[in-house]
């Protein structure tokens, strides 16, 4: 009989009674199974125990292991004290569906000699067939949740790929059946839609979260309870919205994985996220979306790319230096980094120190950027001025169409808040004055929405007053555009503009350093697919940026004929600059000459210049300017020439020796240089 496994120490000892449920939703439900378990108290009496005990902590929480249950723990540990003669159940599935706890409590009652109850049969787990029916069915009711997974789970996979399964919608979007539906408030829909235009302009996340936080603008966010609230942005909210592709009319499910852990705090589930690759349906143009599929991904890229990793060049900053992200040694393959020296710290330096920094290894290559900055904006301008007119006007174009962004986000919160209060004020109308608990409260909202219409207001009225009308003038912005290089190199324009302009045009730069030549060799890979080379002098260890041996030869060949102010106008005339970038002026011609010992020009004093311009030694010869600076370049007569666009230098001694040259353009009939001894005057003496 079965209640021969009932023995009389069993009945001295108190029994306990286990209650579970697995979710809330069967707790309050499901009232019949619980009615069933708290019934099996009446089997323990009728067997013979008179202290019975109930354990219902556990109500609401799953068996399966990865939720911690404080009454099954404090029943385990009772047992082990051997105070329990008994443990009951409706069904043994009530106790765990996981073989760990099973087994944990099957061995502990053997131990103590407690048996299991249910609604069938009593098991003492010290014999032996009751042990392995006990195992067998501990088996079968996990292999039964497993199994009941698997088939709910199938079945949700194979709807999610259909895509027709909505779990639950983001903020912007409702449900609508099996489909994403935009939410009709066009407050919400224009808010999110700016987000993505602002992402779009400024180039990264955070800098249209520092936009909305300048403009004080909310953004909407969904509440647990379906709710849509406006709040301050942070960073994940502007994120997410990029991120998910549901705003660009795609469907998407099977993005995160839940992944269990065990600690001391118990069990932890942590959901990470899977690569795009492993999601379990991505379906593009499957409902409306706030953007195009096209614009959302080309939006997501961008910001991703902001990510300094080895295949990304991270966002674009402050510093002046243009390749900061995009260069790469040759040699390691290594993202060069990128420091500022000098005493304004506004001096790039590249350098490859990857390995030093991983491995200890000496540095690949390090050069300094201002030259290679400058090579690469000329190359740049070079290809980007045919089509700065045709930008200028399409931006002309679109700015004139654009607008104000900030104005209408403050006039949709105005007409919310408007609305707000019309409503407060019509709960506080239908009620009874003479209800002043209820009336008080009414009135007091009803003020709190006034308050904020005040303080949209207000800000509406600021914004107007710090944004005048400012008209853009076609023909302004066609002259800069014929004129790119005045607008690159204008102080005010912003450095992060220059490096997006510059990785919209430049994939990648790869860098070497040819130390035989000493030279940076330079292979800049364009985005169309072309690539060109560039070769840069570089400037050896302690070497300065002192003048061009061009300059001081000119200036040399100049200070024979004029002085320190004049040479100064000559070398700007023809484009020329100092060691560091900058225009001459006297003073700088000055401390050339003292560096390089070049003597200055001194007039002579009784006269007599050794050495003559073009024109005065034209006065000397007697001929025309043009006709001996033809004889100069044909070599007839020995002359300097130091600059393109520079005067003409003759030595009087030169000069002494071109009778010839004289006597020629004398006798020229086409080109006389004088009178002609034959030729009459047409009026006659009157002496």
């Amino acid at each position: 009989m079965i209640t021969d496994k009932v023995r009389p120490h069993h009945l001295e000892r108190k029994a306990l009674l286990y209650v579970r449920q697995s979710s809330a939703h069967q707790v309050l439900h499901n009232r019949e199974s619980s009615a069933l378990q708290y019934g099996m108290r009446d089997r323990l009496t009728a067997l013979g125990w008179s202290e019975i005990e109930v354990i219902d902590d556990d109500l609401g929480r799953s068996a399966a292991g990865g939720v911690q249950r404080a009454g099954f723990e404090r029943m385990v540990a009772e047992v082990c004290l051997g105070k329990v003669g008994a443990v009951c159940a409706r069904e043994v599935s009530r106790f765990a569906r996981n073989s760990r706890d099973w087994q944990q409590l099957i061995e502990m009652c053997r131990v103590v000699d407690t048996v299991l109850v249910d609604q069938e049969t009593v098991y003492a787990p010290r014999h032996g067939n009751d042990r392995l029916l006990l195992g067998l069915k501990g088996s079968l009711n996990e292999y039964e949740l497993d199994l009941l997974r698997q088939r709910s789970l199938s079945a949700r996979y194979e709807k999610a790929r259909r895509g027709e399964l909505v779990v639950s919608a983001p903020v912007g979007f409702v449900k609508a059946g099996d489909r994403y539906q935009k939410d009709p408030d066009r407050r919400v829909q224009e808010a999110i839609m700016l987000v993505f235009d602002k992402v779009q302009e400024l180039g990264s996340a955070r800098q249209a979260l520092c936009w909305f936080h300048e403009h004080d603008l909310d953004l909407p966010v969904k509440q647990n309870n379906g709710d849509t609230a406006w709040r301050r942005p942070n960073y994940a909210t502007i994120h997410r919205m990029i991120d998910n592709p549901i705003y660009g009319g795609a469907y998407a499910y099977g993005k995160t994985v839940a992944a269990s852990g065990y600690s001391t705090d118990g069990v932890s589930v942590k959901v990470r996220r899977k690569a795009r690759t492993d999601w379990l349906a991505l379906m593009p143009n499957v409902h409306e979306g706030y953007v195009s599929w096209e614009r959302a991904e080309a939006i997501r890229k961008m910001v991703s790319s902001n990510v300094p990793t080895g295949r990304h060049h991270g966002a674009t900053k402050h510093g002046d230096a243009l390749l900061a992200g995009l260069i790469r040694c040759n040699r390691c393959g290594h993202k060069l980094t990128l420091k500022y020296t000098g005493a304004k710290h506004a001096i790039p330096r590249y350098s490859c120190s990857r390995a030093w920094m991983d491995n200890g290894a000496p540095h690949c290559i390090a050069f300094g950027g201002l030259r290679v900055d400058d090579a690469i904006e000329n190359a740049l301008l070079t290809v980007v001025g045919p089509g700065a007119i045709a930008a200028a006007t399409a931006a002309e174009r679109e700015a004139g169409q654009r607008l104000d962004q900030v104005r209408d986000a403050l006039g949709r919160d105005l007409e919310a808040a408007r609305y707000a209060a019309d409503r407060a004020f019509r709960q506080y109308d239908a009620a009874d004055p003479a209800n002043r608990l209820v009336a008080g409260e009414l009135e007091a909202r009803w003020n709190r929405a006034l308050t904020h219409v005040a303080e949209v207001e207000a800000k509406i009225a600021a914004h107007d007053a710090t944004m005048p009308a400012a008209a853009v003038d076609p023909l302004t912005l066609g002259l800069l555009a014929s004129n790119l290089r005045t607008v690159w190199f204008a102080p005010t324009t912003d450095a992060r503009l220059k490096k997006r302009i510059v990785r919209t045009i430049i994939h990648e730069v790869v860098a070497d350093i040819d130390d035989a030549a000493a030279e940076i060799v330079l292979v800049v890979h364009w985005i169309g697919g072309a690539h060109s080379e560039m070769r840069l002098p570089k400037r050896r260890r302690g070497q300065r940026n002192s003048t061009s041996a061009d300059v001081i030869t000119a200036v040399r060949q100049l200070v024979l004929i004029a002085d320190d102010d004049l040479i100064a106008g000559i070398l700007n005339r023809n484009g020329q600059k100092t060691g560091n970038g900058n225009r001459w002026t006297r003073e700088r011609v000055t401390s050339m000459r003292f560096n390089y010992r070049i003597p200055v020009f001194k007039p002579a004093e009784n006269g007599i210049e050794p050495w003559l311009n073009l024109s005065n030694a034209a006065k000397l010869l007697r001929i025309a300017p043009k006709t001996l600076r033809l004889a100069a370049e044909a070599g007839e007569i020995e002359a300097i020439h130091p600059l393109p666009d520079g005067p003409w230098i003759f030595a009087r001694t030169a000069l002494t020796t071109s009778a010839a040259i004289t006597e020629r353009a004398r006798k020229n009939p086409r080109y006389p240089a004088g009178s002609h001894p034959d030729q009459q005057n047409l009026f006659s003496s009157s002496t």
